[in-house]
């Protein structure tokens, strides 16, 4: 019988991420890579990493991050009063852009961009806007996904410049991904996840990478392109959404997360405290059973579960909603 990974645990973010920075240091890897689901807590891991690197280098940061404050660094500026000029605002005071100006990101923005969408942009240094438009029509305000993708491409083309050691990014040691793709289709999270691996290839002799999602199929593809390199693979789970952390590798056996995802959802269930999160997690476990048995749709699995119709639906809408 093969040998179970052990379980590690750890009772705060701080423990955690001395280990997660130790796998560098001491274990000598150039990647971790985290799968976790909603609501364990990554965004804020993330910026306890940047954190411990900023006390351990007395108030220097080590670590060029993206998550969900990335996106905060810029707003729309809708032009209220004419409705004709609507620019996307850079927070010029962040070291997120300390270089931007000399960097000529543009092309390297388009080249990732062409990839995802088909929109374009112009960037307007002097003011620190960004104005997009497709076609004739110009100065538009693009779709919630289409400016993600936008502000992911402009990250993975400041990414190319700290591995090409541009001086103005001489102080980034770590790069911390946290779900770049919440917005894509499957065929985008491929392409998404297999340009980041491209990338990190490149980065491995200069710059060391945590990268953590919930989203299986982006993890799985990163997993599989990296799998050459020193990389270390977890699941990060947090039992009952308490104080403490489990890490259990998942370098030599098949992914945990659905076990923990089902283990999750019957105590839910149990308890009767159910959020969105949840509904998440059962549609995810339907839909690879479906794709397993070659079904073209989850509510296959909901056969002879009363109203199938109903059914689907309500987890359609339970899974999206702000319940």
């Amino acid at each position: 019988m093969t040998e179970q990974p052990k379980i590690h645990r750890f009772p705060s973010f701080e423990r955690l991420v001395a280990r997660l920075r130790d796998d560098f240091h001491s274990g000598g890897h150039d990647f971790v890579l985290l799968y976790a689901y909603n609501g364990t807590g990554k965004t804020r891991l993330s910026m306890e990493f940047k954190a411990a690197g900023k006390s351990k280098n007395a108030g220097s940061p080590d670590t060029l991050y993206f998550n969900a404050y990335t996106e905060d660094l810029f707003a729309w500026d809708n032009d209220l009063q004419a409705d004709r000029k609507r620019v996307y605002r850079l927070n010029s005071a962040s070291r997120f852009f300390s270089g931007i100006k000399e960097l000529a990101l543009e092309e390297s923005i388009q080249s990732y961009l062409g990839r995802y969408t088909d929109f374009d942009f112009d960037i307007d240094y002097a003011n620190w806007t960004i104005s997009f438009s497709k076609g004739e029509a110009e100065h538009i305000k693009v779709s919630r996904g289409e400016e993600n993708i936008f502000v992911w491409c402009l990250f993975m083309a400041i990414c190319e410049r700290v591995i090409d050691a541009h001086p103005s990014y001489d102080w980034v040691k770590f790069f911390y991904i946290d779900d770049p793709i919440s917005s894509l289709d499957d065929n985008n999270a491929i392409a998404v996840a297999s340009d980041l691996a491209k990338l990190l290839r490149k980065a491995k002799d200069r710059i060391k990478v945590v990268v953590s999602s919930h989203h299986g199929l982006f993890f799985n593809v990163v997993c599989n392109e990296l799998k050459n390199s020193k990389t270390k693979r977890y699941f990060l789970h947090r039992p009952n959404r308490g104080a403490e952390f489990t890490l259990r590798a998942t370098d030599e056996t098949p992914f945990f997360h659905h076990v923990a995802m089902l283990s999750e959802i019957r105590k839910a269930a149990d308890s009767g405290m159910l959020y969105t999160y949840h509904f998440n997690m059962l549609r995810s476990i339907l839909e690879k059973t479906a794709t397993f048995f070659g079904k073209k749709d989850f509510s296959a699995c909901l056969e002879g579960v009363g109203d199938e119709a109903l059914y689907s639906r309500a987890l359609n809408l339970l899974s999206h909603g702000k319940y």
